[in-house]
């Protein structure tokens, strides 16, 4: 919570020199306001731009079964197909799970690529490896490299003055962050079920104590920061700190971010027709964001992929119907708003799952093959790109690495995925090192 005015020591000028850090830093997020204001100022620098393109990124953390969701195998042998069948869709020779209906029904708003792999089974280094194109040589909780959300922060920025350009749904991501390139690329995080009739998002709301009016009265705390201490900030962030300052106490008392992140604002049948769950209304509010000027949403909900053990039941019973739900429904809305073309939505996790049952009737972590969703975002849909062997194992045709993965996202972006930056040792490293935009999605 921002808190302008704390019982603490004040300096000779007024100003407490724990006040001017709570409001400078405001974290949000691991990204401070004043910071992510200046960056996306930046961004915009040069004059026109194309048409604004967005991401929302469904991340099925655990690794989603690629075999039991878009890849089935019905002439496999039964310790590898498994108890679900394949349904038709409505694009003819495209079948999918029948524990995804409601996708099928809109496959032709939708492109399945079977044929992703790469080859780390560990859920820290394949998810680093998915969400950021390089595989860490190490097991560890937190980036190396930045997440494909935070490029998109740093090369792009929002779209709209006041809003953030990545943000991460329902809660902060472990390993979408920016690693290198600065914390003001890392995501802010409302950090509350959107579900939950008590959502709120924290930093967005003053403090009971403080009303607008009093707020608009202290904005002449902002004449005595000329006279802190330039070290406060050792990185030299502080430099043209006052307009960015301002900006950032004009975003917590305007309206615009808090009216994109109510979805209390929303149709309640709108609400229902994505689900009443965390994944549902994530999503549902990722299409507002988007539309309101966030250009990259990473939502982690639902939970649960990592089926180890009664992987059909779990799947069957919580997992697909939920998911089927909320991916159709943002689909369907994007299409009815008229965005479809310029928000793309994918949907993957760090791996997929073992073709081979084991004894606890689940599947195992399989880096070996997985299916990637894509919608949107100027694509060509109504088609799966590549084929895996028999059992699912591998692809025989048209594989594609993480870097292809990311590329095309890149590309709907308009980013260029070989563009260069440096690490704090100066050394060059290539938004990717691997992988081109899969070229039967560009059409």
């Amino acid at each position: 919570m921002l808190n302008l005015f704390p019982n603490s020591l004040r300096q000779c000028n007024g100003l407490s020199r724990r006040s001017f850090m709570q409001v400078g830093s405001l974290a949000v997020g691991g990204l401070t306001l004043p910071n992510l204001l200046r960056h996306e100022a930046l961004a915009k620098d040069g004059g026109s731009k194309p048409r604004r393109k967005s991401v929302i990124l469904i991340w099925a953390a655990g690794g989603p079964s690629h075999i039991d969701m878009y890849d089935l195998k019905p002439e496999a042998p039964r310790e590898i197909r498994g108890d679900f069948k394949p349904i038709a869709t409505n694009v003819p020779g495209i079948e999918i799970s029948e524990h995804l209906p409601m996708q099928a029904r809109i496959m032709d708003k939708l492109a399945i690529l079977r044929s992703a792999y790469h080859t780390n089974a560990g859920h820290g280094m394949g998810s680093q490896w998915m969400l950021t194109g390089y595989q860490p040589s190490i097991e560890v909780n937190n980036n190396i490299f930045p997440a494909c959300g935070s490029v998109a922060a740093k090369m792009i920025g929002s779209g709209e003055q006041g809003m953030p350009a990545y943000v991460n749904l329902p809660n902060s991501l472990g390993l979408g962050k920016a690693a290198y390139l600065g914390a003001e690329f890392n995501p802010f995080s409302p950090d509350s079920d959107p579900n939950s009739d008590g959502f709120n998002v924290r930093n967005l709301v003053l403090p009971g104590r403080v009303d607008r009016g009093r707020m608009t009265k202290r904005h002449s705390l902002l004449s005595q920061l000329d006279t802190v201490r330039r070290d406060i900030d050792t990185k030299g962030d502080i430099d043209g700190l006052d307009k960015f300052y301002v900006d950032a106490v004009e975003m917590i008392t305007s309206e615009k971010a808090r009216r994109a992140f109510q979805i209390q604002a929303e149709d309640p049948l709108l609400r229902e027709k994505y689900g009443r769950n965390d994944l549902g209304q994530s999503c549902l509010l990722a299409r507002r964001l988007v539309e309101a000027g966030v250009t990259y949403v990473t939502i982690q909900a639902g939970g649960g992929w990592d089926t180890h053990g009664d992987n059909f039941a779990q799947l069957k019973n919580n997992l697909l119907p939920k998911y089927d739900r909320a991916i159709t429904a943002l689909v369907e809305d994007l299409h009815d708003r008229g965005l479809i073309e310029d928000v793309l939505v994918t949907s993957f996790g760090e791996f997929g799952r073992t073709p081979r049952i084991n004894p606890g009737a689940g599947r195992d972590h399989w880096p070996g093959a997985m299916s990637i969703l894509y919608a949107g975002g100027g694509l060509k849909m109504g088609q799966a790109i590549g084929t895996t062997n028999s059992n699912a194992e591998y692809p025989t045709s048209k594989a594609a690495t993480p870097g292809c993965v990311l590329s095309t996202i890149y590309r709907c972006l308009g980013i260029d995925h070989h563009h260069v930056f440096y690490d704090q040792a100066l050394r060059p490293l290539p938004i990717l090192n691997e992988g081109e935009p899969i070229a039967e999605l560009l059409g």
